[in-house]
């Protein structure tokens, strides 16, 4: 079976799809040109399926490569056989691969090693046969050579190297990992001294945490492993019958049917010592790394789809911000912004304790807003936030429907970065960070993706699970939203471009000199001019590039360039110029796509995007958001009461639960045990980021600050 069989098989593909999006992957072309631009090829295949593509190829590549290595090693060292062939080349995972490899992979110096170094390796193989009558006398005959001293050392020796057998056998360890899988429970303890430390710690509950491997959920799991790095407690295994059924098995499973009482024996004892001394610590490493890579895609695909609706919030276009970076004793920043989030004027205001100079933070405000005729206030969410919201709303300077509240996670980070300094080196980090917070509310996406997602502070045990995988899934979602979203060449910074199909951080830089040395691009082609930037990433890119007011009206639409003549040939079967269909719904629905395309110009799905795109062209797909003015319910923790019914913003999803904004510095948390809504497989299925909700309060721990919350009507 090939590899594009194998794909189609697991992925429930069409064989042709997974064959065309592996060609066009193999090309070079990216996931999100592959899913707009090619449909016809791959059978009009969706993000979601190329990118399930294209990370299936590339684990049965490695997978393939990782046999091929095997295959290799097995044959220098002679033990290559047709059956180890015919097993590798039928292995579907990578355990199976290592199982087969395991007899034959170098082995640091082991007690089988010393006992093959005495010469037992023969002893071993007669007792493993069964047949041996007299095991005692058939280890004398090794006394007094190489080293063996006795009889008992022998038989000591022999079983080192049948242990290893037992240990290396496909077999066994298969056994092994389904009584891990099916029975074993993880089970926790404090660490010796370390009482206090857990008690004090957010992980308190995990010192006598016990749940069965199958059933422990993905954050537990990274929690509890968070605990143990930390030294806080320790995890051990554990079978209800302290593992003697598994040991039961093994031993039917490798004893020969037909040994002797002795041989039987030794070989039974040889097996305990196997799966107390190798095979159960290495399939719990085994199991654990099982575990892990579950509770990592869990926690991964949690941030990516919180990331991903934080990148695709409803931008607020058209209006002049009045950004404010809350503080106490250093005050607040504040910043004017045109309606493009360039910086017109900053100031500082102390508008909260202890300083509360009301009269001057009213003074330089209304001269702000009266200046640069400001429409609207960016607040961030952070220290101080709710006394300058209430000065704010008390002030009149400015309706309360206009005054948003806008996530100050990373605007740190940004404040830091080199990016920053290149755009503002003559301010402070204070400065750059209140700028942040009015650009997220501008263009959220134009702005979160010059942060490093990780620091947006939308997810679970983020430094928890593998960077790796992590880094990956996150730059794919702000790939993703990026292309979805289209990009303005000739206003979208360097690190925006740097994300659009086929460009990538040289070449963004090589747009924004362009930029800069040349004045604006009047149309896609003008990209051609740009250094380095060939035929390929022009194909890749061009359709996700947008030219508003350009020369031609069509390069500020998601249609590419190679399809502008299936416009012509659209308008020409109507009778009407080009540019009449634009937006002429009239015109548009009288277009057969079916009837068009048996003419060759396109195929079918290319002409329905195409109308698409006409219908509304220079549309941003993101949706309008919720703007209506959020009145928190109480304005201090100390007013919360149990039973106490409260509206609520949803701001961040997790595994076990949502985190909900009251409008006070805690957050509630919505467990989701709590969610009235049955068989749900997750929290996103009930809660979207930013989603309005009723709560009521059923818990409160004064101790820590901790609220419990119950969904009403959900």
């Amino acid at each position: 079976m090939s590899i594009y069989q194998k794909i189609a098989a697991k992925l429930s593909l069409p064989l042709k799809s997974v064959e065309a999006t592996a060609e066009l992957l193999d090309g070079g072309a990216t996931v999100p040109f592959i899913s707009r631009y090619r449909k016809e090829r791959t059978g009009s295949l969706d993000e979601v399926g190329v990118r399930a593509v294209e990370n299936a190829l590339k684990s049965e590549r490695e997978l393939e490569a990782r046999k091929e290595f095997v295959k290799d090693a097995i044959s220098a060292a002679g033990g290559l056989t047709p059956q180890i062939a015919d097993a590798l080349e039928k292995a579907e995972s990578m355990t199976g691969v290592e199982d087969i490899y395991a007899p034959y992979k170098p082995k640091k110096r082991t007690r089988a090693t010393v006992a093959r170094e005495k010469g037992l390796e023969p002893l071993a193989k007669m007792i493993m046969s069964g047949r041996t009558a007299d095991c005692g006398a058939a280890a004398r005959k090794f006394a007094g050579k190489n080293g063996v001293a006795g009889e008992e050392d022998a038989l000591a020796g022999a079983s080192d190297i049948i242990a290893e057998w037992a240990s290396e056998s496909t077999r066994l360890r298969n056994i092994t990992r389904n009584a891990y899988r099916r029975g074993a429970s993880l089970v926790c303890a404090v660490a010796k001294g370390k009482e206090n430390d857990l008690a004090g710690s957010p992980l308190a509950t995990y010192g006598d945490f016990s749940r069965s491997v199958r059933n422990v959920p993905s954050h537990q799991y990274l929690a509890l492993r968070r605990a143990e790095r930390e030294g806080l407690i320790k995890v051990r295994y554990v079978f209800d019958d302290g593992g003697d059924a598994l040991d039961d098995a093994l031993g039917r499973a490798f004893v020969p049917r037909d040994a002797g009482r002795e041989c039987a024996r030794l070989i039974g004892d040889a097996v305990a010592d196997a799966s107390k001394r190798l095979l159960r610590p290495s399939v719990e490493n085994e199991v654990s790394a099982g575990l892990k890579e579950e509770a990592d895609k869990v926690a991964i695909d949690i941030f990516s789809d919180n990331l991903r609706q934080l990148l695709l919030a409803a931008p607020l276009k058209g209006k002049r911000i009045l950004a404010l970076d809350p503080g106490y004793r250093t005050g607040c920043k504040v910043a004017a912004l045109d309606a493009q989030g360039n910086l017109l004027e900053d100031d500082v205001i102390y508008a909260a304790p202890p300083r509360e100079d009301i009269a001057g933070a009213t003074r330089i405000l209304r001269r702000l807003i009266t200046t640069y005729r400001l429409d609207a206030v960016a607040l961030g969410n952070g220290t101080a936030s709710r006394e300058t919201e209430r000065f704010l709303k008390g002030s009149g300077l400015i309706p309360p429907e206009s005054i948003y509240i806008v996530s100050e996670n990373g605007a740190s980070v940004y404040s830091a970065s080199e990016i920053a300094r290149q755009e503002f080196p003559d301010k402070d980090v204070t400065v750059r960070g209140a700028v942040s917070i009015g650009r997220r509310l501008i263009d959220p996406l134009a702005e979160l993706v010059k942060i490093d997602p990780k620091s947006i502070g939308v997810g679970q045990y983020q430094h928890d699970v593998d960077q790796n995988n992590l880094r990956n899934a996150l730059d794919f979602t702000v790939m993703s939203c990026v292309n979805a979203v289209g990009v303005d060449v000739n206003t979208a910074s360097e690190k925006l471009l740097s994300y659009v199909s086929g460009i990538g951080p040289s070449l963004a830089s090589n747009i924004v000199a362009y930029r800069a040395a040349n004045g604006d691009f009047k149309t896609r082609r003008d990209l051609r001019k740009v250094p380095r930037l060939g035929d390929k990433a022009f194909e890749l890119a061009a359709g996700f590039l947008r030219v508003p007011g350009g020369k031609e009206p069509l390069d500020n639409t998601g249609i590419h360039p190679e399809s502008y003549h299936v416009v012509n040939a659209m308008a020409e079967s109507l009778g009407v110029a080009p540019g009449d269909l634009a937006a002429n719904g009239d015109l548009l629905g009288r277009i057969d796509a079916e009837r068009l395309a048996s003419t060759g110009v396109a195929g079918v799905e290319t002409i329905r995007d195409i109308v698409m795109e006409l219908r509304k062209p220079g549309r941003d797909p993101r949706t309008d958001g919720d703007n209506e003015e959020f009145v928190p319910g109480v304005a201090d923790f100390s007013e919360l009461r149990e039973g106490m019914t409260l509206p609520g913003i949803v701001n961040n999803i997790t595994a076990f639960g949502a985190f909900v904004n009251l409008g006070i510095k805690e957050n509630g948390l919505v467990h989701i045990s709590r969610m009235s809504r049955r068989r749900i497989n997750s929290v996103g299925e009930v809660l979207k980021l930013g989603q309005r909700v009723e709560v009521t309060v059923i818990e409160i721990d004064h101790a820590r600050k901790r609220i419990g919350l119950s969904l009403s009507g959900i």
